[in-house]
């Protein structure tokens, strides 16, 4: 004990002797408060009251032990330098003697105990890395297979096409009460409030025709939409309107459209009106094969009308006329069409087979015909994109599309876009409005959302998940095709652009390059273009619009431009030029 007390009257009598001026060169005391081997131990002890250092002169402090770098009896050296952190304990007994003299105290090694305390292993990234990427496929997996179980059938879109009056909501409606759809009681219904209005034979097409002004007048105005379901698929009816007025709205339909049914009216007088010019069969086989779709199945409809009489002479005579236009299309007469006749009103060759009536075709009835065609590539596990093709209110915003890539399911969040505001999926309606808890690519959806106003939601605005969003421009370089135009168009040219389900007014700011027969670009601009010739050029549009290349996303990459009531062109989009400064500004 004796030597101890005189080891801190000796550390009490230097310490009192010290300067205490910072400025000083004599002792300049190092801390390196970052190190990361400081690591200092509990006291086992109750600390002892620790006493300022006295100043010049002052009287001799309370005396303390302390240990610098471990455990000491013997006096300390006059100036003690510390390079490096140490473990200090105050409050602790001195046993082991401290070195004479030092450069630096050695740092106390900490002890397994302590280590496993005071500082935990840092965790491996590339370990974690590892399991949440594990972690996420499993879970990627589970949901594949939870969709492959709610969605064993596949579903297929098919859009009604051709001139007014050729029978395709009569068609449509047939198909719906042939296949269940729609019961007996109510197309007797049907039938009774058809006589009532005088209108006998169009009680089968207000299976579709549902609101007054279509069933008075016998024209379909907007794009209908009905389910039905075979043994083998699930299927979209999309009624398109044939009157050269509502073509807008049959143009938004053929955008969600995987299969076209072209029908044809075979009466005397019918088909010549719709397909010579100013009839739509021309113009709305050329609507469908721009956007997208790759199979027609021509509905030769009203074989059983008495200046028919299933006669095979008319049905050849409107096939021979037809297959030219058609392969001048774009359709090959050998892969992508498909004739059948039948009568939509009786309902001859639609789901059953003509049989005796027409013992000249052998051939499936409309039904096996949709059934045998090769499944649609679907981009499921793609980025969202559902381009809304109609939005209204109903105790909440419910918008309606199809959904051309990606999934959904409840409480999903998803951004609107252009106008890039966050909602979240309340509710999804399928067919015949029967809820489901997700929807994949290639389905015809009602959803309501939640989070977000229907006033700010339009026609042609797409939705699509938070990490993918679409590309927003105002102006992009096009490959255009000039099918119909009494004059020569040149840059400054105005006319409405319909790409997906969005309309919007554009002008031809500017013709880059002409394209001849070989795909030949010319140096020079061209200053004009005329019918049946091929250009690129670069379009603006009045407001930002979502649209992709076509090279990378076809469904959102081609369009068609109409004007004076007529589709001037068609065209794909080959650059977005104004990406980055729209997406900045929004």
């Amino acid at each position: 004990m004796a030597n101890q007390q005189d080891n801190v009257d000796d550390v009490t009598k230097k310490t009192g002797e010290m300067s205490l001026n910072v400025g000083a060169k004599a002792f300049v005391p190092k801390f390196n408060v970052k190190a990361p081997a400081f690591a200092p131990r509990k006291a086992t002890q109750p600390a002892a009251p620790v006493a300022a250092a006295p100043a010049e002169g002052a009287g001799v402090a309370k005396p303390m032990t302390i240990s610098i770098g471990g455990s000491s009896s013997n006096n300390t050296t006059e100036a003690v330098a510390v390079p490096k952190p140490a473990t200090i304990s105050i409050g602790e007994a001195s046993t082991s003697q401290a070195p004479a003299a030092t450069d630096a105290a050695p740092a106390a090694e900490p002890t397994p105990a302590e280590s496993s305390v005071d500082s935990p292993a840092p965790a491996n990234p590339t370990t974690e890395a590892a399991t949440n990427e594990v972690a996420v496929e499993e879970e990627e997996e589970e949901d594949d297979d939870e969709l492959f179980n709610e969605h064993t059938k596949e579903h297929t879109n098919v859009i009604f096409i051709g001139h007014v009056d050729a029978g395709k909501s009569t068609l449509g409606g047939n198909i719906l009460f042939l296949t269940g759809m729609v019961d007996k009681r109510t197309m007797e219904k049907y039938e009774r409030e058809a006589k009532e209005a005088g209108r006998d034979s169009w009680y089968l097409s207000w299976a579709l025709d549902t609101n007054q002004e279509e069933r008075a007048k016998g024209k379909t105005v907007e794009c209908g939409r009905a389910f039905f379901e075979t043994d083998k698929r699930r299927y979209t009816i999309l009624d398109a309107p044939g009157h050269k007025n509502f073509v807008p709205s049959m143009v938004g339909g053929a955008a969600q459209a995987d299969v076209a049914v072209l029908v044809i009216s075979a009466r005397r007088g019918e088909f010549e009106t719709g397909f010579e010019r100013g009839g739509q069969t021309r113009e709305h086989a050329v609507l469908v094969k721009t956007a997208g779709v790759r199979t027609l199945i021509v509905a030769i409809n009203k074989m059983d009308d008495p200046t028919v009489g299933w006669d095979k002479a008319r049905y050849d005579e409107v096939t021979s006329k037809l297959t030219p236009f058609l392969k001048k299309t774009g359709y090959s007469p050998k892969t992508d069409i498909i004739y059948i006749p039948m009568s939509g009103y009786t309902g001859a060759g639609v789901k059953d087979r003509v049989g005796s009536a027409c013992s000249w075709y052998t051939g499936p009835s409309l039904l096996e015909t949709l059934d045998g065609l090769q499944s649609v590539e679907r981009k499921t596990n793609g980025p969202l994109r559902i381009p809304i093709s109609e939005k209204y209110r109903d105790m909440g915003t419910i918008v309606s599309g199809k959904i051309e890539s990606g999934r959904i399911r409840i409480n999903q969040k998803m951004m609107l876009m252009p106008e890039k505001h966050i909602c979240e999926v309340s509710n999804i309606y399928g067919a015949n409005e029967a809820e489901e808890k997700t929807a994949i690519s290639g389905d015809n959806v009602r959803i309501k959302l939640r989070g977000i106003d229907d006033g700010l939601v339009q026609n042609g605005h797409v939705l699509v998940d938070l990490k993918h969003p679409c590309h927003i421009t105002r102006e992009f370089d096009a490959l255009l095709i000039i099918r119909e135009a009494k004059n020569i168009i040149t840059s400054g040219y105005k006319s409405v652009l319909h790409v997906h389900t969005a309309t919007e007014e554009v002008i031809l700011s500017k013709l880059l390059h002409k394209v001849n027969a070989k795909n030949q670009r010319s140096r020079a601009p061209p200053p004009f273009i005329k019918q049946n010739e091929k250009c690129i050029v670069r379009i603006q549009t009045t407001k930002p619009i979502c649209v992709e290349r076509f090279e990378d996303f076809p469904q959102l990459g081609r369009f068609t431009l109409r004007d004076e009531g007529k589709t001037i062109a068609v065209g794909k989009i080959l650059k977005l030029v104004e990406t980055n400064t729209v997406n900045a500004a929004n």
